[in-house]
């Protein structure tokens, strides 16, 4: 029997170093074979009947025409659970790269190491002997995950995203929930409180926001520096490490440095506040942008791939808070559409540039240009990142 191994990325390219696989991917268009001996096979190679296991890349979704034709689907998660010492996971709409790194970055000297959807993949975490893995866990991985589950589950607010790959906000929703479900007695969750009912054999903590989850673990919030939106993220990550090592490392907290592409501030030639908020590819976390920077004349650029996801509501609160909105990417027609309904100042700007450079024209000294997008950028570039650098390098041209 075959072992197959669907998409040739990060997290199976880890696996594939084992070699005895057979490789699908929509890439390759004749068979082939790699370094490590694996075979690289067309998609429509694939005979489901001659194959054991099948592991896809996350970001495959339940719709591509190999998964839908697999009859023993696992993730790389359950694939490595034998390997796995204790586990955090850590997943939500937003912040759960930020409060990865965070909760690495505390307990890094007791011998943790972060993998899964940021780091190192889990075909490269097995060889590290690390006695703690902290995993950001998308709901792609958890989607496919069937028998691994882990020691403590941190679930941040979740709101709708990934729509078009999950075919609903439901069913979103409801693999941010699977883990519940599947933890051992001994285990902890600590998750929104309107999940906190959830059957499982873990025990739940419930929270409303950062005030309560702080109170919960008796977390002095005065002492910690970061701001809303990564204080939810800072409390998560002190929470995880009072729960193992009932110890709160706020001032070790307090030195961490918060990644590029998210909520970062430039000024440009001229002393004018720009910000790089890239990493906004949903509502919510353009929101949380939103917010922060509420009293000041905001100049917001929105759009890009939404993943099926209306931004009406991102479209809307900009336009209450006066902001000058300006429309890129694939949707930017609908983006001006739902703006001028609501008589709100926008611009098709249909390019980053071009959105850049109207930005120059219109701010003033005090104002905030924001790039917040509320949506993927694979529309458009190849990244956040490469969308995130192409803004700071339009900054960098203002005279």
């Amino acid at each position: 029997m075959i072992k197959s191994l669907f998409g040739y990325a990060g997290t199976t390219k880890s696996i594939a170093r084992s070699g005895g696989w057979n490789i699908y991917d929509d890439k390759f268009e004749v068979a082939s074979s790699d370094e490590y001996g694996n075979a690289l096979l067309p998609v429509d190679k694939f005979n489901p009947n001659l194959s054991e296991l099948e592991i896809p890349s996350p970001g495959f979704p339940p719709y591509h025409k190999l998964i839908k034709s697999a009859k023993n689907i696992i993730s790389e998660y359950d694939y490595f659970r034998n390997y796995t010492p204790k586990s955090i996971w850590i997943s939500g709409t937003n912040g759960k790269t930020t409060t990865t790194k965070m909760t690495e970055h505390l307990l890094r000297n007791r011998g943790a190491i972060m993998g899964g959807n940021v780091g190192i993949p889990l075909g490269d975490l097995v060889d590290k002997k690390a006695k703690i893995w902290i995993l950001e866990t998308s709901s792609f991985t958890m989607h496919y995950t069937k028998f691994a589950s882990p020691d403590i589950y941190v679930l941040l607010p979740i709101s709708d995203d990934h729509i078009s790959w999950h075919g609903s906000a439901k069913e979103y929703e409801k693999a941010k929930l699977k883990p519940l479900s599947m933890m051992r007695e001994g285990g902890v969750a600590i998750v929104p409180k309107c999940y906190e009912n959830i059957r499982s054999n873990a025990k739940i903590i419930g929270y409303e926001d950062e005030i309560d989850l702080a109170n919960k673990f008796s977390i002095d919030i005065g002492r910690i520096d970061f701001r809303v939106p990564f204080l939810m993220d800072a409390i998560m990550a002190l929470a995880i490490e009072n729960i193992i090592f009932s110890s709160l490392s706020i001032d070790l907290l307090n030195k961490f440095i918060i990644e590029p592409h998210k909520l970062e501030e430039l000024r440009d030639s001229k002393g004018r506040l720009w910000v790089n908020d890239t990493k906004a590819t949903n509502i919510d976390a353009t929101l949380q942008a939103l917010a922060r920077y509420s009293g000041l004349k905001i100049h917001i650029i929105l759009g890009g791939d939404d993943k099926g996801v209306s931004i009406q509501k991102a479209v809307a609160t900009a336009a209450r808070q006066g902001a000058l909105i300006y429309a890129i990417g694939s949707n930017c027609d609908e983006i001006t559409k739902m703006a001028c309904d609501l008589n709100a100042d926008v611009y098709n700007a249909k390019t980053l540039e071009n959105a850049v450079n109207l930005i120059d024209k219109a701010m003033g000294r005090d104002d905030v240009a924001l790039l917040s997008p509320a949506c993927a950028s694979l529309d458009q570039f190849s990244s956040y990142a490469q969308r995130g650098d192409k803004f700071k390098e339009y900054i960098s041209q203002i005279l």
